[in-house]
């Protein structure tokens, strides 16, 4: 990367961590902090736990549309000013359904999607992938972070402290976004296929079955994990004793050593060739850390042997999914693909939210675990009949906007190493999918140096 897209990169990075950071603060702390609420009931608990989603799952892709329109930086201003508002309203909130509306404004800032437009903006296709996996990354550090600091600031400022925390730090990432975010020239702000939801691409993506069994992963793993920090923090305090001050001490030596396996472990899927195991494996673990909240939940041993075996699994999938979506991805569609994938995540964490809060008023904690367990199954079920793809890397080069499609399409598809090929003359581009043991770079930029001018060269 150059210096102006170490620049994006990192404080687009910051801008995200940060936002996702004040939504996961209270993971750990809110179903205990739920119970001063008037009119709370575990129902409506998991119901504001998760609102979150709902409202990110639904918005996410029109404020990405709308920033093709007005602008990257007015519409993620916007989503960051509700996102504020909304942490604002449930810290003044004294009753449950203030804070559901609060959690739901604070997802109705939904910015994702602009963020990742601009992140595009901002970087050449070469080192695309590397600013995109900077990012994700960082909120999942954040994720990391937020378990281990959440009980801490509880005990010093309280929940409705960390609303206002998060309120300011919203208003603080839109003076980053301004100050900091370099503005793109004019010609690079585009539709990026790679990045980016393209309407008339999602009936293609909706079909295609291999797509949506990832996408009804992401959206069990997180209602699973939604409806684990249901029951967790009551099973700390009320069933082992332990402190809410000191539920970060439970986390932190958990959520380190489940990181130094999960290193090895996708190592291991990616190097060996061993995805589908590993990702089946992960699922496994899963499905059996909760089974194990739910029987042993009075044993200390029990639950940090639990959790311990849920965030390595939950580490390998999140990092794995995403990867595992753009290989599957149709080449020129990957960023509509992506757009669907990140849907289901945001519902997932609503349908926790709601049928975990569901489970607890009605089968305690153990209901639940067993719960989440049940869903962990059918997502077994799922994944078995999986097709892994086969490892290939994506490319995209620049052609002329005059270029005959068919014909450079067939010319690319005889090359040695390239899969797939789409040529889209319309967005001066070609898409490849290339396996890079024996893809020749000299032969492609032979091959395209007719259908290029000196601007693309």
């Amino acid at each position: 990367m150059n210096d102006f897209e170490k620049r994006g990169t990192f404080s687009l990075a910051g801008i995200y961590g940060l936002r996702m950071m004040g939504l996961f603060l209270i993971l750990p702390v809110f179903a205990l902090y739920s119970e001063g609420l008037h009119g709370v009931t575990p129902a409506l608990m998991g119901l504001a736990l998760g609102a979150y989603g709902f409202t990110m799952a639904m918005l996410q892709i029109p404020f990405g549309w709308m920033s093709d329109r007005i602008g990257r930086k007015p519409v993620i201003a916007a989503g960051l000013l509700i996102f504020a508002i909304g942490s604002v309203v449930a810290a003044m909130a004294d009753s449950i359904w203030g804070v559901i509306l609060g959690r739901a404004l604070q997802g109705a800032g939904a910015i994702a999607a602009a963020m990742m437009a601009l992140l595009a903006d901002l970087t050449r296709e070469e080192v695309r992938s590397k600013a995109m996996a900077m990012v994700g990354m960082t909120i999942g550090m954040s994720f990391t972070l937020a378990l281990v600091i959440g009980p801490f600031l509880d005990t010093w400022i309280g929940v409705d402290g960390i609303f206002w925390l998060t309120a300011v730090l919203a208003i603080l990432a839109i003076g980053v976004l301004f100050w900091m975010v370099p503005n793109p020239l004019p010609a690079d702000t585009h539709s990026h296929r790679d990045v980016q939801s393209l309407p008339n691409e999602f009936g293609r993506i909706l079909k295609n079955p291999q797509l949506l069994r990832l996408d009804a992963g992401i959206m069990i793993l997180h209602a699973v994990m939604m409806a684990v920090f249901i029951g967790l923090p009551f099973v700390l305090r009320d069933h082992l004793g332990i402190a809410v001050s000191d539920h970060a001490w439970v986390y932190l030596p958990v959520l380190v050593t489940a990181l130094l396996l999960m290193i090895p472990m996708i190592i291991m899927a990616e190097k060996k060739n061993m995805m589908k195991q590993v990702f089946v494996s992960s699922i496994v673990l899963i499905a059996t850390a909760c089974v194990l909240l739910g029987l042993w939940h009075d044993s200390m041993f029990a639950v940090v042997t639990a959790l311990f075996l849920f965030f390595v699994a939950y580490n390998v999938l999140e990092a794995t999914l995403p990867s595992l979506i753009s290989r599957m991805a149709p080449i020129d569609a990957k960023g509509t693909a992506m757009g669907v994938y990140s849907t289901s995540q945001f519902f997932g964490a609503f349908l926790g939210g709601v049928v975990g809060g569901w489970c607890y008023g009605q089968f305690d904690v153990q209901g639940v675990f067993f719960g989440a367990a049940a869903i962990a199954v059918l997502w077994l079920l799922i994944a078995l009949g999986m097709q892994m793809p086969v490892m290939r890397s994506s490319m995209m080069v620049h052609i002329d906007s005059d270029t005959n499609a068919d014909d450079l399409q067939l010319k690319l598809l005889a090359l040695l190493g390239v899969s797939e090929a789409k040529v889209v003359p319309e967005e001066n581009t070609a898409f490849l999918r290339v396996d890079k043991k024996v893809f020749d770079d000299e032969a492609l930029a032979l091959l395209l140096k007719p259908y290029q001018n000196e601007s693309h060269t």
